[in-house]
């Protein structure tokens, strides 16, 4: 099969710009080959390479006494302290978007998304123990909305189901931003002795590279390269550059890993994601300073003539390819012969600087593989900072309850039983708290340890001030996680933006990343991995900046999780200052259609006081949730409904029960532990005030009054009219 002409527009089409192409003739000498030419846009595209957020991932902080493996490796290494058998435990945990080809492939956008994840942590030697998604789509009467959520959510339970991991949190919003560029955020959590994790780095001269998992075929052919692009009115065309999923060959390829690691054979192993074979044996000669050779006919192929060109950008799903110690070999391919998957050396590892292809005997590239991965393209974007928000205009007060319920009705602060009862959140049998308020929470099995987990963004605050926003997101999962009593371990950011060649977008995401860098630098929770999406917009509008948190922290003893629920005589209690911020409210959106106002501050040296008394202050402590959306009365009304108590609020003006301030948290508990609160509050320095009680079967917000069974009824049923 002869090889195209290398023209302007097949350059175009792999996503190079006429300066990146002058770069690699500048590079190898001479005209590329067309394979080489897919190498080149696999490896130097936004998803792979980073090129616009380089420079500025490089100010998060990322080290601590508890992290073991920060970014760079396929998932993030945190310690957890003593397992059962007197070994060091970590906590193996990443988030990565599957935006683009959800879009135009829902159920398998979102199914193989489930599928990546899941083997960055199990590539590491790690047990996934724990996943969450986080799901943003358009206005619920778009044309569209519908049908992506309904696929979405199938692909995220579908994959995660059939493999065996419980579904233990996540969020769903909507807004017409993204109309035309839903995000899928799909994050994975696994359990290792800290003394068994695997790296990706190829070490040794002359060692076999191994290909294992399932065959190549032709699906997700230039996935990384489309993942990183706009989209316009050629979207269908896109179709086939969106991967399938098998999760049962999935979990038999976990099976398989975990006890290839067992013999000792593993010197590197990568998994398979985006651009497949390329970055995969790219990234690991790149890390351990080493060449590769790949013979493609050894390649295991599902389907008949494949090019090189083809299996080098495939993105087929369950693949892995590692560095084999040789004399191990046999056994090796034993344990992959038992599990019904492919085992092929298909190549060496070299000692130059060398990504050699050979296919039949021909060579189809022959590349510095350096020049592909460490030394790729980075640029300094120009950006513009975000404009100052005018002040908020005066709003008017309105009827309390007609407010909350204004709040329950619409599908973003509405109950999300409909998606995550489409997820096994108990499959593995140690789920101790399941989705539906706050942050997930496992058992660390064999152990008197739990790990809680929590993702969050406001986007809304993230547009109107990138800085705040983004310390926003960070202390919203540190107060997520602290309600159930966790202490915050460490983050992994998914940032999702418009296009970065836009000064405007680019500043929206420098912001961010400097509100994410104070905040987790504030409250000890460092970022351990992580991933970029760039290029979300359609026809020019972007989405709105998402720069997605996934927190993970440690309860040392699962008798000191805050677990409870309010009950009848309990007293309401705030942690925090009210002063009734409504910029940028849920509140001011749902009831006014309003989207003025600054995003709320957020003060971090209060955010860690407050955090610290509530963990010290456990014992007494029924049940607690922190106050974001909706304020105070949407919390209150989602500590009583899920109890199934009454809620009587003594506030009747809009600021104080429906302001977005920061830092505060509700806390239902008895009146004798309320006074040993408030006097340990005053000790600490910490605001706490009565604000109401839990008692009858109504909610009572100044003179406003309405059924508990009423509300409970617009809550559980709102997000299935909108979309279900």
């Amino acid at each position: 099969m002869q090889e195209p002409a290398i023209t302007p527009d097949l350059i175009a089409a792999h996503g190079l710009s006429p300066d990146e192409y002058d770069v690699i003739l500048g590079i190898i000498d001479r005209e590329p080959t067309f394979t080489e030419l897919g190498i080149f846009s696999a490896m130097w595209n936004e998803h792979c390479s980073y090129k616009s957020s380089k420079k500025w991932l490089r100010t998060l902080p990322t080290e601590g006494p508890q992290v073991i493996c920060g970014p760079g490796e396929n998932a993030g290494v945190v310690d957890i302290g003593e397992g059962p058998d007197g070994q060091k435990m970590a906590v193996i945990f990443k988030m990565e978007s599957h935006n683009h080809p959800s879009y135009i492939e829902p159920y398998q956008g979102a199914a193989t998304g489930v599928g990546g994840i899941l083997r960055d942590v199990f590539t590491m030697g790690a047990r996934p123990v724990a996943a969450m998604n986080s799901l943003s789509f358009g206005a619920p009467d778009h044309p569209k909305t519908k049908s992506l959520v309904s696929g979405v959510v199938a692909g995220v339970g579908g994959y995660g189901n059939c493999f065996g991991v419980p579904t233990v949190g996540g969020e769903v919003r909507f807004d017409p931003a993204y109309n035309g560029n839903c995000l899928v955020n799909a994050f994975a959590a696994g359990l290792a002795d800290a003394d068994k994790i695997f790296y990706s780095a190829a070490s040794g001269v002359g060692m076999p590279v191994v290909y294992l998992g399932a065959k190549t075929g032709r699906d997700g052919v230039g996935g990384a390269t489309m993942a990183s692009a706009e989209f316009d009115d050629t979207i269908e065309d896109k179709r086939p550059t969106v991967q399938v999923g098998d999760p049962f060959t999935e979990k038999r390829l976990m099976e398989a890993t975990l006890e290839l690691m067992e013999t000792g054979a593993v010197i590197s192993i990568q998994d398979m994601g985006a651009a497949g074979l390329t970055c995969s044996a790219v990234e690991m000669g790149d890390k351990g300073g080493l060449g590769v050779k790949l013979n493609l006919e050894d390649v295991p192929q599902r389907e008949t003539n494949m090019t090189a060109y083809e299996m080098m950008l495939s993105e087929s799903q369950e693949r892995m390819l590692m560095v084999l110690k040789p004399e191990l070999e046999d056994e090796a391919r034993a344990v992959f012969d038992k599990w019904d998957l492919d085992f092929a050396i298909v190549g060496e590892t070299l000692p130059e600087d060398r990504f050699l292809i050979v296919h039949n005997g021909e060579v189809k590239a022959d590349l510095p593989l350096s020049k592909l991965s460490s030394t790729a393209p980075e640029y300094d974007r120009p950006w513009e900072p975000t404009p100052a928000a005018p002040p908020l205009e005066d709003v008017p007060n309105i009827d309390p309850v007609d407010g909350l319920r204004a709040l329950l009705s619409s599908p973003n602060y509405a109950s999300k039983a409909w998606v995550y009862e489409q997820y096994d959140t108990q499959v593995m049998a140690d789920t101790l708290r399941t989705p539906g308020m706050g942050a997930g929470v496992i058992r660390v099995h064999g152990t008197s340890k739990a790990l809680a987990f929590t993702s969050d963004v406001t986007p809304r605050y993230v547009q109107a001030n990138p800085v705040e926003g983004g310390k926003q997101a960070v202390a919203e999962a540190y107060r997520n996680l602290t309600a159930v009593g966790a202490r915050p371990l460490a983050t992994t950011d998914n940032m999702n933006f418009g296009n970065p060649e836009k000064p405007r977008i680019m500043g929206q995401f420098v912001g961010a990343i400097q509100g994410i860098g104070a905040a987790v630098e504030a409250l000890n929770m460092p970022i351990v991995s992580g991933n970029v999406s760039l290029y979300n917009e359609t026809d020019g509008e972007p989405i709105l900046p998402t720069p997605t948190i996934g927190a993970v922290g440690l309860i040392d003893n699962i008798e000191d999780m805050i677990c409870r629920i309010a009950r009848e005589g309990h007293l309401a209690l705030v942690v925090g200052t009210t002063s009734g911020h409504l910029g940028r409210s849920a509140i001011l959106a749902e009831v006014f259609n309003r989207e003025d106002g600054d995003a709320p501050h957020v003060d971090l040296e209060a955010e860690k006081a407050a955090g610290d008394f509530i963990r010290a202050q456990a014992q007494w402590i029924d049940a607690c949730t922190d106050l974001a959306d909706g304020g105070l009365a949407l919390a209150a009304f989602e500590m009583a409904e899920a109890a199934d108590v009454g809620i009587t609020l003594d506030a009747a003006d809009t600021p104080t029960l429906f302001g977005e301030d920061q830092g505060r948290y509700l806390i239902a508990t008895s009146f004798d532990k309320a006074e040993a609160l408030m006097i340990a509050a005053g000790q600490a320095g910490v605001v706490l005030e009565t604000v109401g009680r839990f008692t009858g079967s109504n909610v009572v917000m100044g003179g406003s009054v309405a059924p508990l069974a009423e509300l409970r009824e617009v809550f559980q049923t709102s997000f299935a009219v909108a979309v279900g």
